[in-house]
């Protein structure tokens, strides 16, 4: 692959995440915060990103790796300043850019290659199941990371699931609207 079509499918995961984080964080918290104004933790009950790390790792495999690293990068640097170089920081954003690529890895090895271009049609159910593996597998390693209380581990589950889920959701509406408009043509 040449340079040329790396720093495109970089610039469009990584462009991708980062709306998706601003949106979570500067829409959807705020209105969190109204509904759940006690909420202990600073998790997104509704958290995009994840989806587009899902997806990404779907489309790309192990290229979105690299793909949303400044992505990630930048957001952990806007969240903690220059404390994004700390040891748990760091690691945090590894455990965000790899997970979901390792899951599907271990997905297509252990059963079956549901990734993008494995099979005709795309297995939707299969890419969620994954996408709940990766929010567990993310879940528990940024937690253990962070030092961070066990309840916060279900704030995220929780956050990651359901931000896929609407992520999914709102793709495949866009997608079958424009099918129909296509048809229509």
């Amino acid at each position: 692959m040449e340079l040329k079509s790396w720093a495109v499918e970089t610039l469009a995961a990584s462009t991708v995440y980062l709306f998706a984080f601003f949106l979570t964080f500067e829409a959807l918290m705020p209105v969190q915060n109204l509904f759940f104004a006690d909420f202990y933790s600073s998790a997104s009950l509704m958290f995009l990103p994840h989806g587009v790390r899902v997806l990404t790792a779907w489309l790309l495999g192990w290229r979105s790796v690299i793909a949303l690293l400044p992505g990630v990068f930048i957001t952990y640097a806007y969240l903690g300043g220059s404390n994004v170089f700390l040891p748990s920081r760091l690691s945090g954003i590894a455990i965000s850019v790899l997970a979901a690529p390792l899951v599907f890895e271990f997905v297509a090895r252990a059963f079956c290659d549901i990734r993008s271009g494995a099979q005709t049609e795309p297995c939707w159910v299969c890419v969620m199941g994954a996408g709940i593996l990766a929010a567990i597998v993310t879940g528990v390693l940024t937690n253990l990371a962070f030092g961070s209380p066990p309840l916060d581990y279900f704030a995220f589950f929780i956050g990651d699931v359901l931000g896929l889920f609407v992520l999914m959701l709102v793709l495949m509406l866009v997608f079958r609207f424009i099918r129909l408009r296509g048809k229509n043509a």
